[in-house]
């Protein structure tokens, strides 16, 4: 049985670090983030492909908000490139959103450029908000740990319960819930939520569904934003699928 710490101090949640707050509305990445970190073990799942995951995140959240779009006329393969005069306020995608008004690149070049710098600040900020906290410990009165625990807020839970009715009781999912949904499943770590979200082939089929942007009539959208997303999705399952895992 583990033993419980001999010292627990929980650190502040106020800011994040560099001292900036974390913005009122969170992001498609941050509510990514939160939904990977695994409550039992203190881990994130799928730390080995998470940068592509994340990255995928940011730039499905700028395809929903159709600040992206796709193109291949020039090239004969998809490509993404950013929407003009339509830059985010939020300084993590709208850096994310500067890299792809560059000029248009195909997804995977976007990945690798965008994610290995996104897991501190995102992570900052779900401690600011209070998702998670960073507590320390001291491991036999000399060493000091430190390890993440749910804030104990419920908005980690509100998003899990979201994704499961949309994968296990065929809810009609918004065009949010549907991303989170298809990039959970994207990272390869969908097994891992068993048994809150059951490993069975029904969900497995509804996540390839969501892959591909079959999201339903009611959360359809606009064609363009569902194949932009999709391609994005279809994306990252390509680039985890090649690293370990």
């Amino acid at each position: 049985m583990t033993q419980p710490p001999e010292d627990p101090r929980v650190e502040g949640a106020a800011e994040t670090p560099g001292g900036a707050k974390a913005p009122d509305a969170p992001t498609l990445a941050e509510d990514l983030l939160l939904l990977l970190f695994q409550p039992a073990s203190g881990t994130i799942a799928g730390e080995t492909t998470l940068y592509y995951v994340l990255a995928g995140a940011a730039l499905a959240d700028l395809a929903l908000d159709e600040r992206v779009t796709t193109t291949g006329a020039r090239t004969g393969t998809e490509s993404i490139e950013a929407v003009d005069g339509r830059a985010p306020s939020d300084e993590i995608l709208l850096a994310a959103w500067d890299y792809v008004s560059e000029r248009p690149r195909d997804v995977q070049t976007l990945l690798a450029a965008i994610g290995p710098t996104l897991r501190q600040p995102l992570l900052g900020r779900l401690i600011a908000r209070g998702d998670l906290r960073k507590v320390s410990r001291k491991v036999l009165g000399l060493l000091t740990t430190t390890a993440l625990e749910d804030g104990g807020n419920g908005r980690r839970l509100g998003l899990l319960e979201d994704v499961r009715d949309v994968l296990v009781d065929g809810a009609e999912p918004t065009p949010r819930t549907a991303a989170l949904a298809a990039l959970i499943w994207a990272s390869g770590t969908l097994p891992q939520f068993d048994p809150w979200i059951p490993w069975t082939s029904s969900v497995v089929t509804r996540a390839q569904e969501l892959e591909r942007g079959s999201w339903g009539a009611g959360a359809a959208g606009e064609a363009v934003t569902r194949t932009t997303s999709a391609i994005i999705v279809n994306s990252v399952v390509v680039a985890t699928a090649a690293l370990p895992r």
